[in-house]
């Protein structure tokens, strides 16, 4: 993961800029086939963290790099946080940043098997807006729709055409060829939570690698840096609360 993804303000320029909304990325250290790196759901929160920060002058945080990745836990290289744990971190990161005066927190959330964040969100919202996650499923759509994303986000569940785009329109070097012939349509899949994602693809692949582009990944970015907009409207809204 390229070393301009993380954040390099001082404290002082920290202070200056006077945030009051912080961006955490959540990724995850587990396999993605044979073509794209371990680290796949970090850079691609990352990016989406780094973009947003920059667009919307919010505070950027360094990602949370191991989360919840049992599904895979069958594949070489894949390493997972307990929800026990991730639940703590995230409740942790939270605290400080309130004590430091950031009183909002946004997850960007690079890993659909992170379930429960939407949990950890909802709970700190009982008593006001304090939590977003981002991007949700009407916003990982719509990414899909502008960049003509030929793959539904239900066959293209992982290692695909969305991911692999991603990479090639952000660092291409890091997307082995073997892409282009590593398609694995495997729906549907009724029991994923309890077999896991070997029991429909051997090769840790679910979608269609082979039609992602750097353009798909570029537009699809675009799209949800856009859409964020209405997101920080909502968790900001009512600051009284």
């Amino acid at each position: 993961m390229s070393a301009d993804l993380l954040p390099t303000a001082t404290s002082p320029e920290v202070r200056a800029a006077g945030a009051a909304v912080a961006v955490l990325p959540v990724g995850s250290f587990e396999q993605h086939g044979p073509h794209l790196p371990l680290t796949t759901d970090t850079l691609i929160a990352c990016l989406i963290a780094r973009e947003t920060a920059a667009t919307y002058s919010l505070f950027l945080l360094p990602p949370i790099t191991i989360s919840c990745s049992h599904e895979h836990a069958a594949f070489p290289g894949t390493v997972s946080l307990s929800a026990t744990t991730l639940i703590r971190v995230i409740d942790d990161i939270a605290q400080s940043l309130h004590q430091s005066g950031v009183r909002h927190l946004v997850i960007v959330n690079g890993h659909g098997g992170n379930y429960v964040l939407s949990n950890i969100v909802q709970q700190a919202n009982v008593s006001g807006s304090r939590m977003s996650l981002f991007p949700g499923r009407d916003d990982w759509a719509a990414a899909r729709e502008l960049a003509g994303m030929q793959t539904t986000v239900s066959e293209d569940m992982h290692a695909g055409e969305l991911e692999t785009s991603i990479v090639l329109g952000s660092q291409d070097d890091l997307v082995r060829p073997s892409y282009l012939e590593s398609d694995n349509v495997a729906n549907p899949r009724p029991d994923l939570l309890t077999l896991g994602i070997r029991e429909y693809a051997p090769t840790g692949v679910i979608g269609r690698p082979s039609v992602a582009t750097a353009e798909k990944g570029k537009k699809a970015l675009e799209t949800l840096i856009d859409r964020f907009g209405r997101h920080l409207g909502v968790l900001t809204r009512d600051p009284q609360r």
